[in-house]
C-alpha cells in the first residue's frame, strides 16, 4: 500500500513540476495559480534546487530512499530545466548598441504614480537613453507635462500624449498611461476609441497612437490589469486585446504588459510573441531579467514589462536599468534600440 502511495504522490509531483516548467504544453499558462507561479521562473528554479535538497537529505533514511531519490531527480530535473529557459532568454545586457541615423529607441516605465517617481527622475533617463518613444503606465498627464517640460529643457524636446479612465482627481495614477514622442518621428494623436475607451484594456488604460504626418510606426503604449484571482477574465482579455492591436506591420507596442513571454504563447502568429509583435528583450539578452518587483533581485523577479515591435523593425540591443531601483517605482524601466528591417 505504501508502495502504491509513494509512486502516485511521485507522478503527481513530476506533472506539477512539468507544469509550473512547461505550462504552455498544458496550456494551462493563463489560469489561476501557475500563470502567477510561472511569472516567477527564477524564484521556482532555486525553490527546486531547495527542495532537491532537502529530498537528497530525506533520503539518507532507507525506508523513504526510493521516494525521496525519485522527488531529488525530478527536482533537480525541473530546476535545470527553468533555469535554461532564462538562460536562453538572456539574463541581461550591460549597454545599448550606438544609435544610427535610422535607429529609433524606446523606454517603457511604469513609475507607479506621481508620488513615487519625479518627473525630473523619468526626463534624466529619457534624456541619457537617447528615447524617442517614452510610455509611462501610472502616470499623469501633469507628471507627463513635467518630463516632457524637463526633456525640453536638456535639449531633447518631446510631444506629450495620455489616456485616462475616468477622472485624474481620483487620485489613482495607475487609471492613466501618458505617452511621449519626439517630433523627429512626426505628429502623432491618439484615437478616440483610447480615448473613450470603446476600444481598450479593461481596468486600467492602453493607447493606441496614429501618426498624423510622417511615416512613423503605430505606437501603443500598453497596460493590461494585474492577473489578481478576481481578474483573471479581464487579464486574458486585456492580453487578446493588446495582441489585436499588433496585426500590421509597422507597430511598436511598448508598457506594462503584467504578463511574461509564457503567458502570451498561444497569442502569437507566424512564430511572433503576441500578434504579429516580436518581444525585443527576449531577443536580445534581457528576457529573462525581471522588472517587477523592484524590490527583488532582477533574476528572481517577473519580466512583465515590455516593448516589442512587428516585423517592420528589428531589436539590436536593450538594457533593463537596475540601477533606478531606489527611484520609488516597482517597476524597473526598459529601453530598447530599433532599426529598420531591410
Amino acid at each position: 500500500m505504501l508502495r502504491v502511495f509513494g509512486f502516485v504522490a511521485a507522478a503527481t509531483f513530476t506533472l506539477a513540476a512539468a507544469i509550473v516548467t512547461v505550462p504552455q504544453v498544458f496550456r494551462v499558462e493563463d489560469v489561476f495559480p501557475i500563470a502567477q507561479i510561472v511569472s516567477f521562473r527564477g524564484l521556482v528554479a532555486a525553490a527546486f534546487v531547495g527542495l532537491a535538497l532537502v529530498a537528497l537529505l530525506f533520503a539518507l533514511a532507507r525506508p523513504v530512499r526510493v521516494f525521496a531519490t525519485t522527488l531529488a531527480i525530478v527536482c533537480l530535473a525541473a530546476a535545470i530545466g527553468n533555469g535554461a529557459i532564462l538562460v536562453s532568454r538572456g539574463v541581461g545586457t550591460e549597454a545599448l548598441p550606438a544609435s544610427t541615423e535610422d535607429s529609433i529607441r524606446v523606454m517603457t516605465w511604469n513609475t507607479a504614480g506621481s508620488g513615487n517617481t519625479t518627473a525630473d527622475s523619468i526626463a534624466e533617463i529619457a534624456v541619457a537613453m537617447e528615447a524617442d518613444i517614452v510610455t509611462l503606465p501610472e502616470t499623469s498627464a501633469e507628471t507627463g507635462e513635467q518630463v516632457a517640460i524637463a526633456m525640453r529643457e536638456y535639449g531633447r524636446p518631446m510631444w506629450v500624449h495620455h489616456a485616462t479612465f475616468g477622472s485624474e482627481s481620483a487620485g489613482w495614477d495607475a487609471l492613466s498611461t501618458t505617452i511621449l514622442i519626439s517630433p523627429d518621428l512626426g505628429d502623432y494623436a491618439v484615437i478616440e476609441s483610447s480615448r473613450d475607451g470603446s476600444s481598450n484594456t479593461s481596468t486600467v488604460p492602453s493607447a493606441v497612437m496614429m501618426p498624423t504626418t510622417g511615416d512613423g510606426p503605430t505606437v501603443v503604449a500598453a497596460h493590461a490589469v494585474a492577473p489578481r484571482v478576481d481578474d483573471m477574465a479581464q487579464w486574458r482579455s486585456d492580453l487578446q486585446w493588446l495582441a489585436d492591436q499588433c496585426a500590421e506591420d509597422n507597430v511598436i507596442m511598448a508598457g506594462d504588459f503584467n504578463a511574461t513571454v509564457d503567458h502570451m504563447a498561444s497569442l502569437g502568429i507566424d512564430g511572433a510573441t503576441l500578434g504579429r509583435c516580436r518581444d525585443a528583450a527576449s531577443e536580445t539578452g534581457n528576457g529573462a531579467v525581471g522588472t517587477w518587483p523592484s524590490q527583488l533581485p532582477s533574476h528572481m523577479g517577473a519580466p512583465i514589462d515590455h516593448v516589442l515591435a512587428s516585423p517592420t523593425w528589428v531589436a539590436t540591443g536593450s538594457i533593463v536599468l537596475r540601477s533606478m531601483d531606489g527611484s520609488g517605482s516597482d517597476h524597473r524601466p526598459l529601453i530598447v534600440q530599433y532599426e529598420p528591417a531591410g
